[in-house]
């Protein structure tokens, strides 16, 4: 089957089996190895990017449903080689170990704070339960989605 979409704002398109799974499709066919694969079973959250604008696990999605959206994974959220507000706010509050789980921590934490600036701790831990880090307790990644949410609403980070 031939899917098209737009994935980080540039048109693509390539001939998927009807059982490809977007996350394949993106790492494998599009060379965007930013999207992990963790589990397989959307579980862990690590293949986390935006479909139409809402946060979705990429293992849980085949290519052909994504046929003509918006795709955008962690490659497209800086701008003009700048970072986006979140990226930023996970290096500047540390919340990252490893580095595996950030691209999804970071897409999910991006939807989890649109709009939402004063987000509490309770919010971001409950909005974040989906996607799972085995290295860090947790805190840094919980202050730094409170800081991007902030500098995305156009305060300081």
């Amino acid at each position: 089957m031939n899917v098209s979409m737009t994935v980080n704002g540039r048109e693509v398109s390539g001939d998927v089996e009807p059982r490809t799974l977007l996350v394949d499709f993106v790492r494998n066919d599009l060379g965007l190895t930013g999207t992990n694969v963790g589990c397989d079973t959307s579980q862990c959250g690590a293949c986390t990017v935006h479909l139409g604008g809402m946060a979705v696990k990429s293992c849980t999605v085949l290519a052909v449903q994504a046929d003509g959206s918006d795709v955008t994974t962690i490659e497209g959220l800086a701008t003009n080689g700048q970072l986006h507000p979140m990226q930023q706010a996970f290096w500047d509050a540390h919340g990252l170990q490893c580095g595996f789980c950030t691209p999804g921590m970071i897409m999910a934490s991006v939807k989890l704070a649109e709009g939402n600036p004063g987000i509490s701790d309770a919010e971001v831990r409950h909005g974040l339960e989906g996607n799972f880090c085995r290295c860090t307790g947790y805190e840094n990644i919980v202050n730094a989605v409170k800081l991007g949410a902030v500098a995305m609403a156009g305060g300081e980070s």
